[in-house]
């Protein structure tokens, strides 16, 4: 006889977590001790409770290259949680708050091994002091006097490689982005141009949205793409994408410029539009840049052409299609209703308000960027993309108040083209290298698998020492 099992009968584990920070003061011996409790946050569970696009499968072909979980991120502490994040302001207190704005990045944090770098952000952890308990884990991180300084007013525990770097450092390639899937693509039904021209993917809905340019018209592609359910008929490979509907607009000013590599961009602005933009990229003079506005709700549309007196861009981007592979190149992005392109000297770049085009500011990078792709050099190059609100390329992020953060000049991802799309911890992108297709999936490191916000702020300086004690439970209940 079967009988039905209840919710109250399921164990489930149940996480609480302390809190100990000790700052001791080199010249006085005096502590400062600060004693709190956290909350847990959505991230273990969703990292292993969610599976979008299949990624916890092996899908697609023999040369699908899949993360092995154990030691990257099993057991669960310390590699899944296994870092430590400490924050200058104070954190809403929501399970799903797993990632902060870019107006509150770390001051100081640690990964779960000993810093030996010459990163000053980064600390320590205790070898000795850290460890496994019968009902845990017990964490013990050191920071020395000319480690971690800065105010620090909440504190969540991370992965063991947003602990590393967070979103970046300039003595090491960053660990924000650790690949777990890379799926080999099948041309065989003809979609690899239009993926690689992805734009838009709303994943609670299943439909990606392609746009390209060809004789003077703009099309709009939508297709379904299998998600968190999957049809009678579909594969997790990209090889079995349903066309919903397709929407030709005819421009009169709009185009891309160039016939071999047509020079052009296609950009979800986040505002409910979509937004294409076309340039050549001139040294010397004034920059005309063709754009485009389309509200995604109804595809309606303006266009026009802007001439930015003494502004030097590069070209912001091109695609070219092709039979054997797609081409292309990402040079620009939109945040918050402003353009960002950079400078055709690589020593800054050029902030456009989309709506004033005679609002133009330049941010100098105060170096000379090499502006090469985020990823490895291939057919696909993409060279600046937007994680969360953080502007990312090969040698420099930008938060979301335009500050410049000179990062480690090194590869951070694949063969990209598109832009990254993230799904709560996970981050997905298409690109290839030539004959070579492949869709991309990460996990965004840097996430917050607790919160807890200190009473009172403290300051962390080169006068101090800094210990912090963080031990970790589970219940059944």
């Amino acid at each position: 006889m079967c009988r039905e099992v209840t919710l109250k009968e399921v164990a489930m584990k149940r996480y609480t977590g302390n809190l100990v920070i000790e700052l001791e003061d080199q010249n006085t011996g005096t502590i400062e001790t600060v004693s709190e409790t956290n909350m847990v946050t959505n991230a273990v569970n969703d990292i292993l409770g969610v599976n979008p696009m299949g990624v916890m499968y092996k899908a697609g072909g023999q040369y699908d290259d899949s993360l092995t979980w154990n030691q990257e991120l099993l057991p669960i502490c310390p590699n899944m949680i296994g870092g430590i994040l400490l924050f200058p302001s104070s954190i809403t207190e929501q399970a799903d708050n797993l990632y902060l704005p870019s107006t509150n990045l770390p001051v100081a944090y640690a990964s779960n091994d000993v810093n030996a770098t010459a990163n000053t952000k980064r600390g320590s952890m205790n070898l000795t002091e850290s460890m496994k308990l019968a009902d845990g884990f017990k964490f013990v991180w050191e920071f020395t006097p000319s480690q971690g300084n800065g105010t620090i007013a909440a504190v969540g525990l991370t992965s063991k490689h947003g602990g590393a770097n967070a979103y970046g450092s300039e003595v090491a390639v960053d660990s924000t982005l650790l690949q777990i899937k890379k799926v080999s693509l099948d041309d065989g039904d003809g979609f690899i141009n239009d993926l690689f021209r992805c734009v838009t993917v709303d994943f609670e809905n299943a439909k990606m949205y392609a746009l390209c340019y060809a004789s003077n018209t703009v099309t709009i592609k939508r297709y379904r793409i299998p998600v968190f359910d999957i049809g009678l008929n579909e594969k997790l490979d990209d090889s079995t994408l349903t066309l919903e509907d397709t929407t030709v607009l005819q421009c009169s000013t709009f185009h891309f410029y160039g016939s071999y590599t047509p020079y052009g961009i296609f950009m979800d602005g986040g505002d409910g539009y979509w937004y294409g933009f076309a340039n050549q990229g001139n040294s010397s003079g004034s920059a005309t840049v063709l754009w485009i506005k389309i509200r995604k709700s109804d595809y309606t549309f303006t266009e026009g052409q802007w001439t930015l007196s003494n502004a030097t861009l590069m070209t912001m981007g091109s695609f070219k299609e092709g039979s054997s592979y797609p081409s292309g190149n990402r040079s620009a992005v939109v945040r918050n209703g402003y353009l960002y392109v950079p400078s055709y000297d690589k020593t800054g770049v050029y902030k456009i308000n989309i709506s004033n085009s005679t609002d133009v500011t330049l941010i100098s990078l105060g170096f000379t960027s090499t502006m090469k792709c985020l990823g490895e050099t291939g057919s696909c190059d993409c060279c600046m993309s937007v994680i969360n609100d953080i502007i990312v390329a090969y040698d420099f992020e930008i938060d979301v108040n335009d500050n410049v953060i000179a990062t480690f000049a090194g590869e951070r991802c694949g063969n990209v083209s598109t832009p990254f799309f993230r799904y709560k911890e996970y981050v997905f992108a298409w690109g290839g290298a030539y004959l070579n297709q492949y869709r991309y999936t990460w996990i965004l490191t840097p996430y917050l698998a607790t919160i807890c916000n200190l009473s009172q702020a403290v300051v962390k300086n080169a006068d101090k020492t800094m210990k912090i004690t963080y031990t970790l439970t589970e219940q059944t209940v």
